[in-house]
């Protein structure tokens, strides 16, 4: 039995009611004492949780969040608070002037953040005097792994469809790459905002599948390799609006066949990931090495072009493919991290 485990009787008190003992271990390691209020909660119909006073104070501190914002606030550092306070899990978040009232400008960055960028929440209240955004979400609804193989699909996606948009000088694809962009950051804020919570609770860490706490760090720095390729998508997908013309088709297949490679060991990565698989990690960060020959293909593909242009563009383009495994090296690093003890002899 896990030592943060305890097997308890139910016992009648001749009353009304049933008790049931704790541990003095852990009553002095939360700091308890005689005469404390715990805080008991249903959860279903299978699950009862406990919360001492201290937790409970933290609890009851996320419910409600007042930003005050200046008058000529840029737009960025009130989307900037709106986030901080979404990843610290606050429930409701009240923006409001700090004299007179919001703008035109700063209601409308506001609602389009929340629209945009948190996954969850709407507007229950818009007016010059305040905005109020309460986050919907709840734990059960989308699961951290659920989000996250949904935050990878789109972020492949968008690499594909990038150095396609190139291929067919299709801009109107190029745009649809940038603007998915935002749809991943959404799910890589869902999924920290969530890691946040989970820390705080011992019980939801367990719901979520992590193992302790420190696997939540892994997870939030693999959240930041995943927005990273897309990222690496866009600027490719930017680069053909701002050339408006494609790359010559023999460069351009050795190209995709780059990033058709690097797409494979993304996937091998956060596969070993959820598999929580030290080995199959490891093979993959053995595997990644061989960018290098993709590499030389484009190199050798390129040495015919004069353009200086055309030689900038194939360049940049070579780099953010390079990118994407390294990110994808990255997570197969964490995961043998997180997964270290696993080799472990273990001990009589």
């Amino acid at each position: 039995m896990d030592e943060r485990e305890e097997t308890r009787k139910i016992q009648f008190t001749g009353k009304s009611s049933y008790i049931v003992s704790l541990p003095k271990q852990w009553i002095m390691e939360l700091g308890l004492k005689q005469g404390d209020q715990i805080r008991m909660v249903r959860k279903g119909s299978s699950t009862l949780e406990l919360y001492p006073p201290k937790f409970e104070s933290r609890i009851q501190k996320k419910e409600d969040a007042v930003i005050e914002i200046e008058g000529e606030e840029e737009a960025s550092a009130i989307v900037r608070k709106l986030i901080s306070l979404y990843f610290l899990g606050y429930r409701t978040i009240n923006v409001k002037p700090k004299n007179g009232r919001l703008s035109a400008h700063q209601r409308n960055t506001v609602k389009e953040a929340v629209k945009r960028m948190l996954m969850g929440s709407e507007i229950i209240s818009d007016s010059s005097g305040g905005i109020t955004v309460q986050v919907l979400v709840n734990l059960l609804e989308l699961s951290v792994d659920g989000a996250f193989k949904r935050m990878i699909h789109l972020a492949k996606s968008m690499s594909s469809d990038a150095i396609l948009a190139v291929k067919e000088n299709n801009l109107e694809l190029a745009q649809e790459v940038i603007n998915t962009d935002d749809e991943v950051d959404r799910f890589g804020f869902y999924i920290i905002r969530q890691l946040k919570i989970a820390i705080q609770n011992e019980h939801m860490l367990k719901e979520m599948g992590f193992r302790n706490a420190r696997n939540c760090l892994g997870y939030r720095l693999i959240v930041k390799n995943i927005e990273r390729t897309g990222d690496h998508a866009s600027f490719i997908a930017k680069d053909l609006l701002e050339f408006k013309k494609p790359v010559k088709k023999e460069i351009l297949a050795k190209l995709q066949e780059m990033n058709e490679f690097c797409l494979s060991v993304l996937d091998d990565s956060c596969l070993a990931l959820f598999k929580e698989d030290y080995f199959q990690a490891e093979e993959t960060i053995k595997k990644i090495h061989e960018i290098v020959k993709f590499e030389k293909k484009v190199r050798d593909a390129s040495k015919s072009l004069k353009d200086d242009e055309e030689i900038y563009r194939v360049r940049r383009m070579t780099e953010n493919i390079r990118r994407i495994s390294e990110y994808a090296s990255d997570i197969a690093e964490i995961v043998l991290n997180m997964n270290i003890e696993k080799t472990l002899k273990k001990t009589e």
